[in-house]
């Protein structure tokens, strides 16, 4: 039997296509397919380390994982990964390839379809059903030309497409009933049907307007998706995320929105955890006085951010919080930055320079071209719990504080720590996932961890998703609509 594929695009942005598919998969699963995600192209800086040594977008992760699989650098084999407002890295199967000008990315884009059907035809190989995830619109006309994340990507792979819609933003019917209205009629007849994601109320409310869809559009209708109260509960992958609701405990950790913030899925399992009050703080706010820690985030260019931190006088909220006695972390990038010096003399983040940290460890970091991408298994120096994360990030950090490490990693050390104790930075990501470590990290600041386990918590959540998706749309046509695809060549 040919493997089959069904492609979730959107009316736009932020529809929410990477948990519709996620949830599709988990259904998928639960029925008893073998069933694998799939997204050509992603922009997103909240990247995952793949056990191949790869990275691809944190959401192609979490659908892995909702399909029962291991990640792969195949579910995502083009990544943009923002450094300024108009250019990227781009990441091909995994691996970082070259940077591109946001003008020049058109006439790349033909090029790129070539790894996009080659590791699509590898995925094919591997299960029966491949749910896809589109990227931004089908509607964005001036982008058709070469496309390979939307209609380009579903009529080279011959893939029906299901088109999603958002209530929650408003004018969910000019959003469909528009987006056939501007696209070539040889894509439409791609799409196989509709579906209403994020409605609020009764939805019975809606039944005249989602009949109107069909009577403009001739498309068949799967369902209306009511807002599902769990996504806090998921792992984030857009930055436009970061506002959702979060845990309110009595020790308030504070995190600044970088303008290039990423990975910043670090830190949902201290959000999920009773005793934390998580708030992320959005440019032109000051940090808050009553933070008890300020973690210092992942970021895609630890220089940009560096000014862009100071622009919004963080840098001073930050010392102002430091002399109060309070603690400060730093993941990645805002570890470089908490020292006296990053040096990028070749600009592999962008233009050459050398700019001051924050100067509150005892630490210098100097940009290389190599770029660690590796999953490990690290011990924690104060509390001896182990830790399995990743580390994703080009430069090497070393001074004086160097001499505290944060862990060892097959005994080498990572990470450092000021002489009080109160300042730490490490090269880890994904650290609070581990719920032993998690429990004792708490500890150290008087803090009782929550029971569950957070990927438990995870799982159980992608259950409920498909469970609440089974209910209330048709999962058995849309499924049904997946064409046979046979693998690219």
């Amino acid at each position: 039997m040919p493997t089959r594929a069904i492609m979730i695009q959107g009316t736009g942005s932020n529809v929410g296509k990477s948990m519709l598919v996620a949830g599709l998969c988990r259904a998928a699963l639960r029925r008893g397919i073998s069933v694998a995600p799939f997204k050509p192209q992603n922009m997103s800086n909240n990247a995952a380390v793949t056990d191949e040594g790869g990275e691809i977008g944190r959401a192609q992760a979490l659908q892995a994982m909702a399909s029962g699989r291991t990640p792969s650098v195949h579910m995502n084999p083009v990544l943009l990964k923002p450094e300024t407002d108009t250019g990227s890295q781009i990441v091909i199967q995994g691996k970082a390839q070259s940077r591109l000008e946001a003008r020049d990315f058109g006439g790349a884009r033909g090029v790129l379809l070539k790894p996009v059907l080659e590791s699509f035809g590898i995925l094919a190989k591997t299960a029966d059903l491949i749910i896809v995830e589109g990227a931004g619109s089908p509607a964005e006309t001036n982008l058709r030309k070469g496309d390979i994340a939307n209609m380009g990507f579903a009529r080279a792979a011959n893939v029906p497409v299901v088109l999603a819609g958002d209530i929650d933003r408003g004018g969910v019917i000019a959003q469909i009933v528009g987006t056939q209205a501007v696209m070539d009629p040889s894509d439409t007849a791609m799409i196989k049907g509709f579906l209403i994601n994020k409605f609020r109320g009764d939805v019975a409310l809606f039944d005249e307007g989602y009949l109107d869809i069909q009577h403009r559009t001739g498309w068949s209708g799967f369902g209306v998706l009511p807002w599902f109260y769990g996504a806090h509960l998921l792992p984030a992958e857009d930055a436009v995320d970061l506002a959702r609701a979060r845990s309110d405990g009595a020790f308030h950790i504070v995190c600044p929105m970088l303008s290039r913030i990423s990975n910043f899925d670090d830190l949902d399992p201290l959000a999920a955890e009773p005793s934390v009050r998580l708030t992320m703080i959005p440019p032109g706010t000051p940090l808050p006085a009553d933070a008890d820690l300020v973690i210092l985030p992942g970021t895609k260019s630890t220089r940009g951010d560096l000014a862009f931190l100071r622009a919004q006088g963080w840098d001073i909220d930050l010392r102002a919080h430091v002399r109060r006695g309070g603690h400060v972390l730093g993941i990645c990038g805002g570890y470089q930055m908490l020292g006296q010096v990053v040096d990028d003399p070749a600009g592999h983040e962008g233009g050459s320079g050398r700019d001051a940290g924050l100067g509150l460890l005892d630490v210098s970091t100097r940009m290389a071209a190599d770029k660690t991408l590796t999953r490990v298994c690290a011990t924690h120096s104060d509390t001896g719990a182990q830790i399995d994360g990743y580390e994703i990030h080009i430069g090497q950090t070393t001074g004086v504080d160097c001499a505290r490490p944060f862990a060892q990693i097959d005994g080498v050390p990572d990470g450092a720590t000021s002489r009080d104790g109160k300042v730490t930075g490490t090269y880890l990501h994904g650290l609070f996932a581990n719920d032993v470590f998690r429990k004792a990290w708490l500890a150290k600041f008087g803090l009782a961890a929550a029971s569950t386990s957070y990927s438990q918590t995870v799982e159980d959540t992608l259950d409920q998703l498909a469970a609440h998706m089974e209910q209330h749309l048709d999962v058995s046509a849309l499924l049904d609509c997946a064409g046979p695809v046979g693998v690219p060549n």
